[in-house]
């Protein structure tokens, strides 16, 4: 493998997360009125929710340590990929919610596993071109491909076919990543030689200002609802038609990667100066979707994409800058581990104020992110790595 292709393989995992998240997040945007469908309340639909993002980010603790003791990048993420995206045609026969909740479960631990390998393998590629930029560029094609699923199964509702047959569906894109992932691993059986920098064995000693912005990134996660717990707002209070809720998720993602681009270069321009005022911004999106009427509510949806971008573009590019190559696949476990955790505790907190009082469930979804504001603040302060090259 020639050291002077790393975009190409950015490109190519880009192109196959393309096909993954048209697979999974075309499922994941009607798991809501699916769930509901099924007889599933609000505080199970966020409970679900929240505990597969748990299972979506806290099995990364295993698999990420595991990856960077063992490098089997491509093994751990064959096998994560296998898992996940299995549970996607699967969801066609679900006939109750704890069947379907179970898939959706599934799901989320296949995204675990092969999540930290995936991202490390980007790190060592982005080194050549930017932090940012290569993290920004993969999520654009990603979130491509969380636009185009979603409306694919918009499509095939309004055309009067069952959440099942959607689901069915879904089995194409999932064979193209399968393709893809062999191509890339036969194209670039070892990405760490794009960044090589060392050859002892890593340490798990991660350092201070790591463990700082972690705190940071939890009190976001645990302020974001899951589109989960949206998708059933806006069908029983805004919308009440569930086929158009692919249609506002495809927004949502739309601005999640086209923002991510942005966001990309501006990190690499500034560093992690600029997740202030994203995490400002972002934070919008609670008042906007629980407490407007249409067009305010399919604009904080918009804005929640634009979150789930900054998750995913900045949050973990800044990781890449703060530990040494052979540490990243340790520190994204650790990292999306208490992510998720974060994230689930927070979901379970939403779900019961939403069933409780809108108003002191926007309030807890928008204070807590704010809270996160002076920790970014200082860790962009304390470390030189995630400040960008601005002159």
């Amino acid at each position: 493998m020639k050291k002077t292709n790393p975009f190409a393989f950015v490109i190519l995992i880009g192109v196959l997360s393309f096909f993954a998240d048209f697979a999974y997040e075309g499922a994941r945007s009607v798991a809501g009125p699916f769930l509901a469908s099924l007889g599933a309340g609000a505080v199970v639909v966020s409970s679900i929710g929240g505990f597969g993002e748990l299972l979506g980010y806290g099995i990364s603790i295993i698999s990420g340590p595991l990856a960077m003791r063992t490098r089997k990048y491509w093994g751990i993420a064959f096998v994560g990929y296998g898992i996940q995206l299995s549970a996607v045609p699967l969801l066609t026969f679900a006939r109750t919610w704890p069947e379907a909740a179970g898939l959706i479960f599934l799901e989320r631990i296949g995204r675990a596993i092969r999540n930290p390998p995936r991202d490390t393998m980007l790190s060592f590629a982005a080194k050549e071109i930017g932090y940012g930029w290569g993290f920004g560029v993969h999520e654009a094609l990603d979130q491509a491909g969380a636009l185009v699923g979603p409306l694919v199964v918009a499509l095939i509702l309004v055309a009067g076919h069952s959440y099942r047959e959607a689901f069915a569906a879904l089995t194409v894109p999932v064979v193209c990543v399968f393709i893809l992932l062999g191509i890339a691993r036969q194209v670039y059986p070892r990405p760490v030689k794009f960044d090589d920098t060392s050859t002892t064995l890593p340490s798990t000693s991660l350092p201070r200002v790591f463990w700082i912005y972690l705190i940071g990134a939890g009190l976001v996660a645990a302020g974001f609802a899951d589109f989960a717990l949206i998708s059933y707002h806006l069908v029983r209070h805004v919308l009440h038609v569930p086929m158009l809720i692919p249609v506002v998720y495809s927004v949502a993602m739309a601005v999640s990667g086209g923002g991510s681009l942005l966001f990309g270069r501006l990190f690499d321009r500034f560093g992690l100066r600029v997740l202030l005022p994203l995490t400002l911004v972002s934070a919008a999106f609670a008042p906007l979707v629980f407490l407007g009427g249409f067009w305010v509510a399919i604009f904080g949806a918009a804005i929640w994409g634009l979150g789930i971008g900054v998750h995913e573009s900045i949050i973990p590019a800044a990781v890449s800058t703060m530990v040494l190559p052979k540490q990243r696949a340790f520190a994204f476990g650790i990292f999306t581990g208490v992510y998720g955790a974060a994230w689930f505790a927070g979901s379970i907190v939403i779900g019961l104020l939403y069933g409780k009082s809108l108003v002191l469930m926007v309030l807890f979804c928008t204070v807590i992110q704010i809270a996160a504001l002076p920790i970014f603040s200082w860790v962009a302060r304390q470390s030189p790595a995630v400040n960008g090259t601005s002159r």
